[in-house]
């Protein structure tokens, strides 16, 4: 039974309702008809005459026919050469995106089993001193005297953690001169014991251990090659390093001689040199060199040098080296089973940065070259010696993939003199074998099936022309006595309409009308409408299924501060990216609730591995939910990258079909979607939260250490108590234990492991560098570029693309803002703004936006950053908030209203350019002028520079320098200065001649800075009653509805300016009329502020003695009268009653929990002062 997904239904039904009446449309347009409008087209007066078709239009068919033959003809020569290229390119994508999924898997093996092995090494080696330190105590022994117990047993342990094939592994005491005669004694006695034990464990039967007994060197010795090889005695003076246990035991493959107590460091280079560095930097090394496996046959190889320690005690730092263990190596053997079965091709190239040392002694010895390069190649599980040297093809280099895989970090000042630091770089490319895999006949395949395709095409339309002409007449009838039929039902004009809405419906996909009403919007059969309701429903049980609810955590908050296309960019970007990855996961997208993700895995085709499925898609959502939160803070503005996502996952079954109807769409129903969103629900931010049932699949999956168990368990409605698990959120290697490594558990960050690792990932997130390297300050600055950048775009287009530097400006800048005139002094009741202009507008057609240059863009980068650095790092008042007031500025200018056409201002007339002049009025100007909208969200990125974290009031008492400069409004009134003498340095004299390019623009965008950044000083009661006045002589009892000539320009100017000065103090205290959340960020930040600055002794009273009271007087006093001028003015639209809303509902929420809202601030605020303090 198929299952389709509601727009496949959709698509479906659209597809097949339309075929019905493009039928009829094409014969029209190809076989003769003419328009739609001149066949329907009747006059009442005369009665109904039928569709005709004239010599114009069959003319036009027949150029028609002509121009698609050719189009046909040119169409299949340049799809056909398109489809080869694109095939062609597409498989050497395909092969490069291969090849690089290969070579990372054969790096990240690689390194895997590196890691392992060295640990495993030093697992190994520090055991043995352990057990030789407790046997020593008992027997009151000392090194070298030690036989490791169960020696087989143990080295095959370590054998085994290596995942390598065939090692070597060998323990080396350290014998001093005068203790040679009592090892050749302790050896003799202790070798017949390990032999048997070896042999007993491995169940040997080839021979005993008399018959190795036999082939044993009694005394320390080496092969000497002066001497026809002969076993020699060692009678160098000093140290001797005697080979004593070795696994596997016995004669080697083809080598006729027992390695017992041969001289390693006389018998090899390698171990010298290995053992120098050992000595020196007292931790393992590893070195490059040929392995014999038999009489006749060497293989390229390393062995891994482990110190042993004298003493149990590892935290020593002194303990004395007494013997050394370590292990040896094919890297044939080593590069085994790294790929599939079918992954063929790839060429590896290890390169070591010392050089390969051949042994000087016997067997071990045919050269004495020095090589570092070797080459091999991998298909799938095998590995093939091409040979030593570098043999890659040269081709392949632009695609090398090179890792050090084997580093183990030695500083090379402790080596000894002469020694190299042992690092292995492992180089992967691919091959020529490889690449040939990718190419196929597709690309010949495909030219020849689209030219095929054309030329059928272009047959079945000359057939399908010429079958047109013979029945254009039968068609035409049908369609006369149809028009007929539905032109006695309807008057001409209705069934006109109908036709257009049909025809509508058709273009947009909106088939559903389709299914009640008919071709042409009737209701042609009820008995149709019953038969296909009485049909089966598209319906199936699921039993297997994963459901994923995904929540957007704090995305309510978020959104209430922003634009609805910016509300839309975020979903559409997420959901996006979650879609992308949810194709990539097989998961199932079932729906988007609000800000929530619905997925499943296991449906519509089930899967058995469905829960791991689903735990993927979660996690990779989770980490791609904050790149593209990091991405968008530069778009979107502040506190984007502080949404999180909260998850919650549950398997069991589902029932799951289409339900039909209007808007069908495939929907999933049954307890374990009620589960899902229980688990969503009561999860935390940053997490991923799964029940018991989806972990218990997780552990029979073998994954049992992707999760852990939540510390407490969960009330979940309608199901009581129940456990639910944490679903771990990297997979970063950590140092296994032994249990995991026995059991092949995968082994995740240590980090998830704990309850607050929440909290923690929320303090890496906020130190997180994102798009570029920029911090969330840096990211906020870029917003800020881009939001005035857009408003500067659209100065220059306004000036036809004008900006140059006039060096006439140059006296009126350095005398604006001085002359001992305070900036308080500057401010005038009315701003006398720029009148819209219709003539010019149409000169330049139209409104329009033009490219301000890299210069400027620069300059204005420069500029913000400064302003950005001139924030002191206040609680509340600092360049976050400054954004948010931006932010909300931003907001209110874009939804300034267009024209309603039920308030009569351009009602009828569908002009562009009186819609404009219309929008003008109505907005006093603001919207006419893009130089005033740019000095308003200035004016919200500047107006707290500097603010020094105390009230006005303070500054006066304390009678700083400012304050004896300004007496009042000393912080507003600074912002002012320091921003705008910033702005007029020579840096930015580019900048400024992009702003303004006369003196009247300079001074009117001068005096709206003043009187925007001025109107957020609420608290001066002079201010307040001056702008009160104002408002009630210019609104009170006035018809906002702007005709022409109704007030004059000074009454517009004046109305302009008061509403930018409530537009500027609804943005700084935007948070109260915004969602709680935000509401209650901001509040906190505000009263921490204010707090520490009674604390410090700056402030006369204890604000939290009165807070909550002064919160619920702000809002009736100020906010909520505040939000209604904004409506009352009637200039931004449904923003205003969004404004209302919320801040009456935070008032009514403040009252509910402002009391013990200020107690948790007071608690805070005593925490971090004493954190601060412990630190």
């Amino acid at each position: 039974m198929s299952h389709y997904s509601s727009e496949e239904n959709d698509e479906r039904s659209a597809t097949s309702k339309k075929s019905q009446f493009t039928q009829q449309a094409s014969h029209n347009s190809l076989g003769g008809g003419s328009g739609s409008r001149s066949v329907f087209d009747t006059d009442s007066k005369k009665g109904y005459a039928p569709p005709t078709v004239g010599k114009r239009e069959e003319a036009n068919v027949l150029r028609a026919r002509v121009l698609v033959t050719l189009v046909l003809l040119l169409a299949a020569t340049g799809v056909a050469t398109a489809a080869n290229l694109l095939v062609r390119q597409q498989e050497r994508s395909d092969f490069e995106n291969q090849f690089a999924a290969y070579a990372t898997e054969i790096v990240t093996v690689s390194r895997s089993k590196a890691n392992q092995l060295i640990k495993a090494l030093d697992s190994f080696a520090t055991s043995i001193g352990a057990q030789a330190a407790a046997e020593h105590a008992l027997l009151n022994t000392s090194w070298p005297f030690y036989r490791i117990p169960n020696w087989s047993v143990q080295a095959k342990k370590l054998a085994e953690l290596t995942g390598v094939d065939n090692p070597g592994v060998g323990m080396i005491p350290i014998v001093q001169e005068d203790e040679r005669e009592q090892w050749n004694s302790f050896a003799a006695q202790q070798n017949p014991i390990w032999y048997q034990e070896s042999i007993d464990h491995e169940g040997y039967t080839e021979f005993t251990a008399e018959q190795l007994l036999q082939k044993t060197i009694s005394f320390v010795h080496f092969y000497d090659p002066e001497n026809d090889y002969k076993p020699t005695p060692v009678s160098r003076p000093g140290e001797v390093f005697p080979y004593f246990q070795a696994y596997p035991i016995g004669l080697r493959t083809g080598i006729p001689i027992m390695t017992t107590n041969i001289d390693i460091l006389i018998a090899s280079k390698q171990t010298e040199e290995l053992y120098r560095i050992v000595k020196k930097t007292r931790r393992p090394v590893i070195g490059f060199t040929q392995i014999r496996i038999d009489s006749e046959t060497e293989l390229p190889g390393s062995q891994i040098v482990q110190p042993i320690f004298e003493g149990a005690d590892t935290e020593a730092k002194d303990r004395k080296i007494v013997a050394i263990t370590g292990i040896s190596l094919h890297w044939l053997d080593y590069f085994k089973n790294l790929l599939a079965d079918d992954e063929d091709g790839l060429v590896v190239v290890l390169e070591s940065a010392c050089p390969r040392l051949l042994g000087s002694g016997a067997w071990l010895d045919n050269t004495g070259s020095e090589r570092n390069i070797i080459t091999y190649q991998i298909d799938g599980p095998k590995a093939i010696l091409l040979g030593e040297g570098d043999f890659h093809d040269p081709m392949y280099d632009a695609l090398v993939v090179s890792e050090t895989f084997v580093d183990l970090d030695i500083d090379q000042s402790q080596l000894p003199e002469a020694s190299c630091v042992p690092v292995l770089t492992l180089h992967v490319y691919p091959s020529a074998e490889l690449e040939n895999s990718f190419q196929t006949d597709n690309a010949t395949i495909y030219t020849v099936v689209v030219v095929a395709i054309f030329a059928f095409t272009t047959l079945v339309f000359l057939f399908y022309d010429y079958s047109v002409g013979k029945r254009q007449r039968t068609v035409m009838d049908r369609i006369v006595k149809q028009d007929r039929i539905v032109s006695d039902v309807f008057p001409t004009a209705i069934r006109d309409r109908l036709y257009e809405n049909q025809a509508k419906n058709l273009v947009t996909g909106d088939a559903d009308m389709l299914d009640d009403d008919g071709p042409f919007g009737l209701d042609e059969t009820f008995a149709g409408r019953s038969n296909m309701m009485g049909t089966a429903p598209l319906a199936d049980l699921f039993p297997s299924v994963t459901v994923v609810f995904a929540d957007l955590v704090g995305f309510t908050a978020w959104s209430s501060a922003r634009e609805p296309h910016h509300v839309f960019i975020l979903l559409e970007t997420v959901y996006g990216a979650f879609d992308k990855l949810a194709y990539r996961h097989s998961i199932f997208k079932v729906e988007t609730v609000g800000d929530c993700y619905v997925a499943a895995a296991g449906l519509p085709e089930p899967t058995e591995d469905h829960a791991v499925l689903a735990c993927r898609f979660a996690r990779d959502c989770m980490k791609r939910m904050k790149d593209v939160t990091l991405k968008l803070e530069v778009s979107l503005g502040p506190d984007t990258s502080d949404l999180d996502l909260r998850t919650g996952i549950h398997s069991g079954q589902v029932t799951a079909g289409v339900l039909r109807g209007q808007r069908s769409r495939f929907q999933l129903f049954g307890d374990t979607m009620n589960t899902a969103a229980r688990m969503e629900s009561s999860g935390d931010r940053g997490r991923i939260q799964v029940s018991q049932v989806t972990a218990d699949l997780l552990a029979e999956a073998g994954l049992s250490g992707w999760i852990i168990p939540r510390s407490t368990k969960m009330f979940v409605k309608g199901k009581g108590e129940m456990q639910t698990y944490w679903v771990r959120k990297s997979s970063r290697p950590i140092k296994p234990k032994s249990s995991d490594l026995e059991s092949g558990m995968e082994t995740l960050d240590e980090e998830a492991d704990t309850e607050e690792s929440s909290e923690r990932a929320k303090e890496e997130d906020d130190a997180f560098l994102g798009i570029e390297g920029m911090n969330k300050a840096e990211r906020l600055v870029e917003w800020n570029v881009e939001v005035l950048t857009s408003l500067l775009e659209q100065i220059v287009g306004s000036r036809g693309g004008i900006v140059k530097q006039i060096q006439a400006l140059s006296k009126a800048e350095k005398t604006i803002g001085k002359g001992g005139r305070t900036v308080l002094e500057e401010f005038t009741p009315i701003i006398k703004l720029k009148r819209f202009d219709l003539d010019e507008l149409k000169r330049r057609g139209g409104p329009s936006s033009m490219s301000i240059g890299d210069e400027v863009k620069s300059q204005l980068r420069n500029y913000i950053s400064s302003v950005s650095e001139m924030y002191p790092d206040n609680a509340f008042h600092n360049f976050e908030h400054a954004s948010h007031v931006t932010a909300s500025v931003k907001k209110l200018l874009a939804r300034i209203v267009k024209i309603d056409k039920g308030n009569g201002l351009g009602a009828g007339n569908p002009s562009n350019s009186v819609d404009l002049v219309d929008l003008a009025g109505h907005s006093y100007g603001i919207t006419s002028d893009p130089l005033t909208q740019f000095a308003v969200v200035f004016s919200a990125i500047i107006h707290d520079v500097d603010h020094p974290g105390v009230s006005n009031m303070q500054l006066v008492k304390e009678n700083t320098r400012w304050a004896q400069i300004y007496k009042k409004s000393v912080a507003e009134q600074k912002s002012v200065d320091i921003a705008w003498n910033m702005l007029m340095s020579d840096e930015y004299s580019t900048l400024r001649a992009c702003i303004y390019q006369n003196e009247e623009d300079l001074r009117r965008f001068r005096q709206l800075v003043v009187n925007t950044v001025m109107a957020t000083d609420i608290v001066d009661q002079e201010l307040q009653a001056l702008r009160k006045a104002r408002w009630e002589t210019a609104f009170h009892n006035v018809d906002l509805a702007v005709q022409s000539g109704d007030n004059g320009t000074e009454s517009e100017d004046c109305k302009a300016t008061i509403v930018i000065e409530h537009l500027i103090q609804a943005s700084d205290v935007s948070h109260t009329m915004q969602h709680w959340y935000i509401y209650k960020k901001w509040n906190e930040r505000f009263f921490m502020e204010c707090y520490s600055a009674y604390k410090n002794g700056r402030a006369d009273s204890d604000p939290s003695k009165n807070w909550y009271n002064g919160e619920i007087r702000f809002f009736d006093f100020y906010v909520i009268p505040l939000a209604k001028k904004l409506q009352s003015c009637g200039v931004f639209g449904v923003s205003s009653h969004e404004y209302l809303n919320y801040a009456t509902a935070n008032r009514e929420e403040w009252v509910r929990e402002g009391e013990a809202l200020v107690q948790q601030y007071l608690s805070t605020f005593r925490e971090q002062n004493l954190s601060g303090a412990l630190s």
